[in-house]
């Protein structure tokens, strides 16, 4: 799978927040990257699993394919802001009506690569599944960086809307004057042959 070698996801960043309900039909609806069927939606309590179904038949049934992990919080949505509307009462003496709302199962992805995206099995085609699901968020960011066929991509979402990103290369500390600071280890006198 020569393909698969030439793609990798080696950073991601999520603050991603959509309705259950939103994600539910966005699955049902999503076309695919090559590589995937399907994608299973498995729930345990609080926590909903995104598993990537193989189109590869020879892939064994007990090999992990890539997920997308997301906790389930439950938020009240209101049908209108409660704050604009005692603003625009305030006048009004009389006694204010409740504000129509619900509460609203969320799927939030947030945190790091290894916390919203596991497994190396068609990880790459998961992480395009991703990014489908934060163009349908209305809620939060995604950023990552990824390399398709030798080259470095940035990928920047920012509440549905696809954003420019680039990729900057910094001198990172233990590149500056490796020799100096840090630990010997090869002279250190608290560890034994």
């Amino acid at each position: 799978m020569s393909t698969e070698e030439s793609r990798h996801v080696y950073r991601l960043h999520s603050t991603l927040e959509l309705p259950l309900e939103d994600l539910r039909e966005h699955i049902e609806e999503a076309e695919y990257p090559d590589g995937i069927t399907d994608v299973e939606i498995t729930r345990r309590n609080n926590t909903l699993i995104l598993k990537a179904v193989a189109e590869d038949e020879s892939v064994s049934k007990y090999t992990p394919t890539a997920q997308l992990k997301a906790s389930v919080t439950e938020n009240r949505v209101y049908e209108e802001d409660p704050d604009e509307r005692r603003n625009a009462f305030r006048w009004d003496e009389e006694e204010e009506e409740e504000i129509e709302s619900e509460l609203v199962e969320f799927a939030a992805f947030k945190g790091d690569r290894e916390t919203v995206l596991q497994n190396s099995l068609l990880q790459y085609q998961m992480f395009l599944v991703l990014c489908g699901i934060a163009e349908a968020a209305e809620k939060g960011t995604l950023t990552a960086i990824s390399e398709r066929d030798g080259e470095l991509e940035a990928t920047r979402i920012v509440e549905g809307e696809p954003r420019p990103a680039n990729i900057e290369v910094v001198e990172g500390p233990r590149d500056h004057n490796s020799g100096e600071g840090g630990v010997n280890w090869r002279d250190n006198k608290f560890i034994s042959d």
